[in-house]
């Protein structure tokens, strides 16, 4: 695949994804199997119009921002800092959401607490708010060795969500993605990671935290039934949610569709699902008339040109 595709299918899968599960947020799964989300429509508990996005994908692209002038944590937090009270990259230019973890830490770091410190780091603190957005970090860690690879999962996580669950949660996401962008198959990329995961962490981590992720890691997420996989608002459960969507179809529509019609955290769920298939199946898979219907469409295909030349395209 072009890779200027697949770097535009990330971040369009993103918004798609997150626009089209904003109106379903806090939905119940039972309602939406009456009334199913199949386009952009508006509404909701945030009462935005079709094709808003919201503090995923918006957090997203301040990475992706940030990214682009290099790694450095304290560019990402300013434009955190940035987002949350000026309405840097909300979909209309105010926020209308975010997380409780999320708002602690970016007013932590606003407050001058070192960026890399500010997430919180109980066993409480494991919500989705840095799975979310971690997704453009995988161009910048494409072809490094796995610990430098982890370390920038981690430091990037750690913004707003510390725990190293959150933290594998994240790393675990951004190895499949690598994969996906090398065209591999995805049945064969989440057999691969059952024994390369681990591999790459136990050195790092406390291997006991990797009983977590045992339905990812031991069991076949793909097998499960649409019952047992949850859509709350917790990192590893989100991480399923996107795996299943995307493992039980065949293409970016249905993944993300069937992503926020699980109802609960859909804006999340179709993020990140949107954002792994988008790479995967590539922008020209996205519905035109999504694309043309997201807001801020122009500066969004404007960030995936410059991230693009950043990675990519260097003189």
């Amino acid at each position: 695949m072009d890779r200027l595709d697949a770097v535009q299918g990330l971040l369009f899968g993103a918004a798609v994804g997150d626009a089209l599960g904003v109106p379903a947020e806090f939905a119940p799964r039972e309602a939406l199997k009456k009334n199913p989300v199949t386009d952009f429509t508006g509404g909701g508990v945030h009462n935005q119009p079709p094709g808003t996005f919201s503090d995923d994908a918006s957090l997203l692209f301040c990475l992706a921002e940030a990214l682009i002038q290099g790694f450095d944590t304290g560019i990402m937090g300013k434009n955190f800092v940035k987002w949350m009270g000026e309405g840097y990259w909300a979909a209309a230019g105010t926020v209308f959401d975010i997380g409780g973890a999320t708002l602690r830490a970016i007013r932590a770091i606003a407050q001058g607490v070192e960026p890399e410190l500010a997430g919180g780091a109980g066993e409480n603190d494991n919500g989705n708010g840095s799975l979310m957005r971690i997704a453009p970090l995988v161009f910048y860690s494409y072809n490094k060795p796995a610990r430098e690879r982890f370390d920038a999962a981690r430091k990037v996580s750690s913004l707003t969500h510390r725990h190293i669950r959150s933290v594998i949660a994240c790393f675990y996401y951004l190895e499949f993605m690598s994969r996906a962008f090398e065209g591999k198959a995805l049945k064969d990329i989440y057999a691969d990671l059952k024994t390369s995961l681990p591999l790459a962490l136990t050195p790092l981590i406390d291997p006991a935290e990797l009983a977590a992720f045992d339905r990812l890691l031991k069991d076949d997420i793909a097998s499960l039934p649409e019952t047992a996989i949850q859509s709350g608002g917790y990192a590893v459960h989100t991480l399923e949610a996107a795996l299943w969507c995307v493992l039980t179809t065949a293409g970016y529509k249905d993944a993300v569709l069937k992503a926020v019609n699980l109802g609960g955290d859909a804006d999340t769920a179709g993020c990140v699902a949107g954002a792994l298939a988008g790479l995967y199946y590539g922008y020209p898979a996205i519905p035109r008339a999504w694309v043309q219907g997201i807001l801020k469409r122009d500066e969004i295909a404007g960030l995936g040109r410059r991230l693009y030349k950043a990675f990519f395209h260097k003189p």
